[in-house]
């Protein structure tokens, strides 16, 4: 499979988020405004590219090696989690206006069940580090535009709430709002057939 194939299945085909159901957590809870869904975006790029190369190296040259494949999930977990904390630490040290913008962000990536599907399913494929690192980066950006996308919407039906049936207000919006979303990126399921 090719890089670029890779790249816009995961973007646009097969995104993370609204075709696979990873990573519905932050999708939800933090698409209430595009800033601070763009900042989750921006921060779970970051994360989930460096933990594509970390745990494709951790994968072949740890486990296959000595044959602890079964290990994956729990290794991929803690590399996910250590990765999140050094990212943290260096940003805090580098650039504390970074740190201060993500600084709410970072803690929630390492619960976010996105990265880790990312990881597995990179190893499930058995992409090359070159492929992994594409597929990582694509997921990620999938993720950012799926977030980016439902906050605008969000943001649009919160200015016009008095319209809708008192039901209907709150997460039940959200929710039918987020399938229509799912249903509309359903389309792009024929490119690349």
């Amino acid at each position: 499979m090719s890089i670029t194939m890779i790249f816009v299945s995961a973007v646009l085909v097969n995104n993370i988020v609204l075709s696979q159901f990873l990573g519905i957590c932050p999708f939800l809870g933090v698409s209430k405004k595009i800033s601070t869904a763009f900042g989750m975006g921006l921060a779970v790029m970051f994360v989930m590219t460096i933990s594509s190369v970390a745990t494709y190296l951790i994968y072949y040259r740890l486990l296959v090696p000595h044959q602890l494949e079964f290990m994956n999930t729990v290794v991929f977990i803690l590399v996910i989690a250590a990765l999140v904390q050094m990212v943290e630490i260096v940003i805090k040290k580098v650039s504390p206006l970074l740190y201060q913008a993500l600084g709410i962000f970072l803690p929630l990536i390492t619960t976010n069940c996105a990265v880790l599907g990312v990881a597995i399913l990179a190893v499930q494929k058995e992409f090359s580090l070159s492929h992994s690192v594409c597929f990582g980066l694509a997921n990620a950006i999938g993720f950012t535009l799926a977030i980016v996308l439902m906050a605008g919407l969000r943001e649009r039906i919160n200015q016009n709430q008095d319209a809708l049936p008192r039901g209907m207000r709150g997460a039940p919006i959200v929710l039918i709002t987020a399938a229509l979303l799912s249903m509309a990126f359903m389309g792009f399921s024929g490119i690349g057939n």
